[in-house]
């Protein structure tokens, strides 16, 4: 039998119908506690872009437009429950999330109030993210 990892995808939305475009962060209900980027298991069957698209729609009741495929990040210990990959997309929404599926909470924030306690590697995705949106600098791939 194989072990492969599992594939994932995470969605940074920008709320494009506010000042300073901030982004959406769900308070997970499920271990590992804390705030995480939307996202979630791709569906044996699914492409990754559907799947970023129900992902935020399950977790934060907004119909997303993908923008781009940002990184992959592929570390094998960033998910202490297994091996995964996720492959994030930056996309742009409009309207008022609101938490459902496994997010306990949901939360609108600014570039310069992100909380400190964020599950998997999402602050490293997020400081990628930042330096890219805006400095327009690709970050450097990190074995």
């Amino acid at each position: 039998m194989y072990r492969n990892p599992a594939p994932t995808v995470d969605i940074i939305i920008e709320l494009i119908d506010r000042p300073h475009r901030p982004i959406v962060l769900i308070e997970r209900h499920f271990e590992p506690l804390g705030w995480a980027i939307p996202g979630g298991f791709v569906d044996y069957g699914e492409s990754v872009e559907v799947a970023a698209k129900r992902e935020a729609l399950e977790e934060t009741a907004l119909e997303v437009e993908l923008i781009e495929q940002f990184l992959v990040y592929s570390d094998p210990s960033r998910d202490a429950r297994k091996h995964t990959i996720s492959i994030v997309f930056i996309a742009t929404a409009t309207g008022e999330p609101q938490a459902g599926d496994d997010a306990k909470g949901l939360k609108i924030f600014e570039p310069w109030c992100v909380p400190n306690n964020l599950c998997f590697d999402h602050d490293r995705i997020l400081r990628d993210y930042w330096q890219h949106r805006h400095y327009g600098i690709r970050p450097r791939l990190g074995y």
